[in-house]
């Protein structure tokens, strides 16, 4: 298969690490134009550089901006008003007790994960009914589905964006604009990687090992009993966004291992 995304610009929020500058490197390989973006601008820049080592035709810029806010979410459409392909990924995580997460962090968790996904589809989606061609990919992951007792509010907010993708599937129905979602499982991102850095250096295991038995441990119904790469979860979303997935909108996609039991 031939993916040739060269007449397109993507945007990846949060792509400056992971799975976002994953994600970003496979479009940029794909021919896309691609917009980098995070919250600083060293970070954004040194992505930049990272993208273009892996696809050096590709051209590829930044924004650095702030997604957690509505000023933010301003700022970057002004930067770059016009898009193709919007991915939302950027998002929080990190685990704490039920009882031990106040307001704000509730907040906060919305604020980044769907609110940013929110406002910057509500800007970029309308441009692409009028064209007749577009796609927006939300970042969500298996724990969406499979909620963890220990991250309650970051699986909530990852079932909302399911539910945001596919509700902007049924309002772009028959247009040319898809939206789908990619359910990420457990994946050896660098958030990840530093989560499991301290246990890593004392059992004397490396990270990719303390990642594997941290799927064995805490996610056993994973069929391929390791964690993914963010190389393969951003396979995946170049593959959905590229004109070869047109008849896929208002999916959830997962990349997930196996982890979520279901034949559906």
């Amino acid at each position: 298969m031939n993916i040739d995304l060269s007449a397109r610009t993507a945007l990846v929020t949060g792509s400056t690490a992971g799975i976002g500058l994953a994600i970003a490197k496979g479009l940029a390989g794909a021919g896309a134009t691609v917009v980098v973006n995070g919250r600083k601008q060293a970070s954004v820049e040194a992505a930049i550089l990272d993208v273009r080592k892996s696809a050096p035709e590709a051209p590829v810029r930044g924004c650095a901006a702030d997604l957690a806010t509505p000023a933010g979410c301003v700022a970057l459409t002004r930067a770059e008003p016009s898009l193709d392909i919007l991915v939302n990924n950027v998002g929080i995580f990190g685990p704490r007790d039920f009882f031990d997460i106040p307001d704000g962090e509730w907040t906060r968790f919305f604020e980044v994960n769907v609110m940013s996904g929110v406002r910057l589809s509500r800007f970029y989606m309308q441009a692409m009914l009028q064209r007749g061609w577009g796609r927006i990919v939300f970042i969500s992951s298996e724990s969406g589905l499979n909620i963890p007792a220990d991250m309650i509010h970051y699986g909530v907010t990852k079932t909302a964006m399911l539910a945001l993708s596919r509700g902007l599937a049924k309002r772009a129905a028959a247009t040319g604009v898809t939206v789908n979602a990619v359910l990420p499982g457990p994946t050896l991102s660098d958030g990840v990687a530093a989560m499991l850095k301290d246990g890593a250096a004392r059992a004397h295991v490396s990270i990719a090992q303390a990642a594997t038995d941290f799927v064995k441990a805490h996610r056993p119904s994973s069929l391929i009993r390791r964690a993914a790469t963010p190389e393969e979860v951003a396979n995946m979303v170049v593959y959905v966004c590229s004109a070869q997935a047109s008849a896929t909108t208002g999916a959830a996609l997962r990349v997930d291992g196996g982890v979520v039991d279901t034949i559906a």
